[in-house]
C-alpha cells in the first residue's frame, strides 16, 4: 500500500485568507468616513466623542447649546442652557464617562467671562458652573479642558498661559502656573499673525499620571504632572507652529491639529520626555479645522468648523464636518505586517510539506 502525503488542514487556509483580509480591510478597502452635518450659524471649536451615546458632541460660538451628531450626520441639540449670559461660547468639551457628565469650557471675550460647566449625559442637566478664578492679574481666556480618572478637570488659559483644577464637586482653582509657558512664549509676536499671541490650547489626559498640553504660538507640546502641576517641555523633532486641539489613542499615538497647519501623527518611547512626528497630513484649511479626537474603533477625527468665519458678526453658515483623517504610513505598516503574516504561514507551509514528504518516504519504504 503506498502512503500519500496527508492534505493540509482547511483551517490552514482559512487563517491565511482572515489574516490578509482582516489586515487590509480597514485601510485599503474602506472609504475615510466623512461626515457632513447642518446646524445654522453652530460654528463649532471643538468635538468630542461620547462612547455612551455613540455620537458627537461639538459646542458652539454663537450659541449656548451643545449639539450631538451621529455617524449619519443626524443634528440634535444635547444640552441648551439658556440661564448662562446670551453671548458666551461653548469651547472645550471632555467626555467624562465613569461619571456619565460632560465638561464644558464657557467664555466670553469682552466683558471676560471663564468658567467651566458640567452636565449629566443621561438627564442633561448642568450640574454645576464654577467661575474660573483669576490669577495675578494675568488675562483669562478659558479654552480647553480634559478629565482624569478621578473625575477633576483641567482647563487650559490661552491669554495668561496657565492651567486651572476644577474638582468633581465643582472647586475651582489655578493649578499649573509653571515658568516654563510663558519662558516659552513670545509676548512680542505679531498680535494679527495666527495663534502669534495664543499661549496654551489644547489638553489630553495620559492615564499614567500626566497631561499633555500644546502651545499655539511657540508649537510647545508641555508634559505636566498630574499631581502638582509641574511642567516639562516634550523634547520633539519640530515645532507644531499654530497647535490647536490634542488626543490620545488607546495605543499612545498622540494627534495635533492646527487650523493654520496640518494634522500631526506623533509618538514617545519614554512616556513623553522625548517625542517624534513620524508622519503628517494636509487638511482643508479653507474649512479652518479647530479639533481632533478619537471615535470608536479608534478613528481619527478632525472639526471643520469654520471658526474663522464665524467670527465675523455678519457670517451666516448652516453646513460643517467631521471627517475621518488616517495617516498613510500606518496604512504601509499594516501592509508590511499583513505581509509578513502570510509569508510565515507560507513558511510554515512549506515547512510541513517538507516534514511530511520525509515521513511518508519512510513510512513507504518500511513498507517495501
Amino acid at each position: 500500500m503506498l502512503i500519500t502525503l496527508p492534505k493540509l488542514p482547511f483551517f490552514f487556509f482559512f487563517f491565511l485568507f482572515h489574516i490578509s483580509f482582516s489586515q487590509t480591510t480597514p485601510t485599503l478597502v474602506r472609504n475615510a468616513h466623512v461626515i457632513n452635518f447642518r446646524s445654522p450659524n453652530l460654528y463649532p471649536e471643538s468635538l468630542t466623542w461620547d462612547p455612551q451615546g455613540h455620537h458627537f458632541l461639538l459646542g458652539s460660538l454663537r450659541h449656548r447649546t451643545i449639539v450631538a451628531v451621529s455617524d449619519a450626520g443626524k443634528v440634535e441639540t444635547f444640552i441648551s442652557d439658556p440661564a448662562l449670559p446670551s453671548d458666551v461660547s461653548f469651547f472645550g468639551l471632555a467626555v467624562d464617562s465613569p461619571r456619565h457628565r460632560v465638561l464644558a469650557v464657557v467664555n466670553r471675550h469682552d466683558p471676560p467671562f471663564n468658567a467651566l460647566a458640567a452636565y449629566d449625559l443621561n438627564s442633561r442637566q448642568r450640574l454645576f458652573l464654577s467661575t474660573l478664578p483669576s490669577f495675578n492679574d494675568s488675562p483669562s481666556a478659558a479654552n480647553d479642558v480634559a478629565v482624569d480618572n478621578h473625575g477633576d478637570a483641567f482647563v487650559t488659559n490661552s491669554a495668561g498661559n496657565f492651567i486651572w483644577k476644577v474638582t468633581a464637586d465643582g472647586d475651582a482653582s489655578v493649578f499649573s502656573s509653571s515658568p516654563l509657558f510663558a519662558n516659552n512664549h513670545d509676548h512680542n509676536a505679531d498680535q494679527n499673525a495666527p495663534y502669534g499671541v495664543l499661549g496654551l490650547n489644547g489638553i489630553a489626559y495620559v492615564s499614567n499620571g500626566y497631561f499633555l498640553v500644546v502651545q499655539s504660538s511657540t508649537g510647545k507640546v508641555f508634559k505636566v504632572d498630574e499631581k502638582d502641576g509641574t511642567a516639562k517641555t516634550v523634547v520633539l523633532n519640530e515645532d507644531l507652529i499654530g497647535a490647536d486641539d490634542i488626543a490620545v489613542r488607546s495605543d499612545g499615538v498622540v494627534l495635533v491639529v492646527s487650523p493654520t497647519n496640518k494634522l500631526w501623527f506623533l509618538r514617545s518611547q519614554d512616556s513623553w520626555a522625548e517625542g517624534v512626528v513620524y508622519d503628517k497630513v494636509e487638511l482643508d484649511l479653507r474649512r479652518f479645522p479647530t479639533s481632533v479626537t478619537v471615535g470608536t474603533k479608534e478613528r481619527v477625527y478632525v472639526l471643520y468648523g469654520h471658526l474663522s468665519e464665524g467670527k465675523m458678526k455678519d457670517s451666516e453658515r448652516e453646513s460643517f464636518g467631521i471627517a475621518e483623517v488616517r495617516s498613510k504610513k500606518e496604512g504601509s505598516d499594516e501592509r508590511i505586517w499583513m505581509l509578513i503574516l502570510v509569508g510565515m504561514g507560507l513558511a510554515y507551509f512549506l515547512f510541513w510539506k517538507f516534514q511530511m514528504s520525509k515521513l511518508v518516504n519512510k513510512m513507504n519504504q518500511k513498507i517495501n
